[in-house]
């Protein structure tokens, strides 16, 4: 079992969102005349959200930073939590580029790029600790988890998007809906969707014995898709157990 861990104060400190700014800034913004993008403006609260989550894990651990678009988050650990062993999986080839232009460009962070799909296990680094995915999307957030589970990671920060049809337990959801007599209300149908498949993760993490939270890392405001799941490995239990025997059932649908 890990032993939680405390950061300093000094390193929350560097966590508000003017540094924040000013360190997306360094990565990002080639020219002095120029700014960062709307899309990068619209991380900051969000970085602001997850870097606190991420520094009470552990001290330096060799972080995965999976569907990792232009990495904001593993650039953000290495310049601001001070990591010095962060890996970016990134399958898009000129978002894993830019993210490797953007690390190239501050002097003392050393962040290993690999282009690929997060679902497969041979992209991803041996001993991994700790493993965030900020707004991975649709079957990404699973392939994420899936791999984590895999290789034991001791640490999942994960925040997932749209839950679309790549979603594999989606149409298991569906057929629950249909089973329970769900309302066919477009709004009210996708929300108990939503939150079946969200069930689902929850207990598929817990199951293969980690102690799971979920909550919302930022306000709604700031983005529709913020709540984070922090799951740490504690290993094998009775509430593992009775986790992985609800998952099953779940997972098996409607008889």
């Amino acid at each position: 079992m890990s032993v939680k861990y405390a950061p300093s104060p000094e390193v929350l400190a560097r966590l508000d969102e003017a540094s924040i700014e000013e360190a997306l800034r360094a990565f990002y913004v080639t020219h002095g005349d120029s700014s960062l993008r709307p899309e990068e403006i619209k991380k900051i609260p969000q970085l602001a959200g997850i870097l606190p989550v991420l520094a009470r894990t552990r001290p330096d651990p060799l972080l995965v930073d999976a569907a990792a678009g232009r990495a904001p988050v593993g650039l953000m650990a290495a310049r601001l939590l001070g990591w010095s062993k962060v890996v970016v999986i990134e399958r898009e080839p000129a978002r894993a580029k830019s993210a490797r232009r953007a690390a190239a460009r501050v002097p003392g962070v050393e962040v290993d790029v690999r282009e690929g799909d997060v679902a497969d296990p041979d992209v991803w680094p041996e001993g991994a600790e700790v493993v965030v995915a900020l707004h991975a999307c649709g079957g990404a957030f699973d392939g994420v988890v899936d791999q984590a589970v895999a290789a034991s990671v001791p640490w999942v920060v994960a925040v997932p998007c749209c839950y679309a049809n790549a979603v594999a337990f989606s149409d298991v959801a569906r057929a629950w809906a249909d089973e329970l007599g769900v309302s066919p209300q477009a709004p009210v149908r996708r929300r108990f969707v939503e939150s079946l498949i969200d069930t689902e993760r929850t207990l598929r993490l817990e199951a293969a014995g980690y102690r799971v939270s979920v909550q919302a890392f930022v306000s709604p405001a700031v983005t529709p898709h913020n709540l984070l799941w922090k799951a740490w490995r504690v290993g094998p239990s009775r509430r593992s157990a009775e986790a992985k025997k609800r998952w099953e059932r779940w997972v098996k649908g409607p008889s």
